[in-house]
């Protein structure tokens, strides 16, 4: 298939950006996204030209660097789906295809499709860990889990820390991400002893990065791993419980 790419390129953080519109030509169906963008670097650096910058590691929807804005949407038009495990055929030959980075203040661009996502890294330090001294390591059946508990903790657990909920919030909020980091910890009991101090440390360093949620739902529309908002009820509850019950 043929396609016209309208794609996001900027030099720097400080630099104006603009669109440039390239041709993407002979693209197999079956290619990924990312490969087809691998097609157009390999054709641009053959022209002896700057190939578009755009992060990515696993390519196999684990490690979430790969996150673009396609056609105004976080990954694309299917969803539950990563970038890299985007497809061509959801295209049509002729399509025209306009590809951006995250657009949000706490994702500051580096060039072209990259963004700095440090500010996620800041929420992780200010306790998105547990620090409880074990010893030599447990047992795997030492401490039991309600199965209810564990299914809800490996839900939160599957976040990839893509962006994409923070790309696609009006108000550029995060708390879908965060509220997924701090409830598979607070959902096990060796997240316990640090739960009310956890809670409060994330959500204070989220607030100074990125905005308010107020419940447009559409983190939990383009989370390629598909979490459930039902996690930022359970952060919220967290945070007013610890506020009135300090950790002492």
């Amino acid at each position: 298939m043929d396609l016209t790419l309208r794609i996001w390129r900027q030099t720097g953080p400080d630099a104006p950006g603009a669109f440039e519109t390239h041709r993407a030509e002979d693209i197999d169906e079956h290619m990924s996204f990312l490969e087809m963008l691998d097609v157009l670097n390999e054709r641009l650096i053959g022209a002896g030209r700057e190939p578009v910058a755009f992060d990515s590691d696993c390519r196999e929807g684990i490690c979430g660097s790969c996150g673009l804005m396609i056609n105004g949407q976080p990954h694309g038009p299917q969803r539950g789906t990563a970038t890299c495990q985007l497809h061509m055929r959801q295209y049509t030959d002729g399509d025209t295809i306009t590809v951006e980075p995250f657009r949000a203040a706490g994702f500051p661009i580096v060039k072209d499709l990259v963004v700095d996502r440090t500010a996620f890294d800041r929420i992780i330090q200010a306790g998105g860990y547990i620090s409880v001294p074990t010893g030599s390591a447990p047992d795997a059946n030492l401490t039991l889990v309600p199965r209810i508990d564990a299914e809800r903790a490996m839900d939160a657990a599957a976040c990839i820390a893509c962006g994409a909920c923070v790309a696609a919030c009006p108000n550029a909020a995060a708390h879908l991400f965060t509220a997924a980091k701090i409830s598979h910890l607070a959902l096990l009991p060796q997240g316990q002893p640090e739960r009310s101090r956890r809670v409060q440390d994330m959500v204070d360093t989220m607030d100074q990065f990125f905005g308010s949620c107020t419940n447009h739902g559409e983190c939990e529309a383009v989370c390629p791993k598909e979490i459930s908002i039902d996690f930022i009820a359970l952060m919220h509850r967290d945070y007013r419980r610890a506020k009135l019950r300090p950790h002492r």
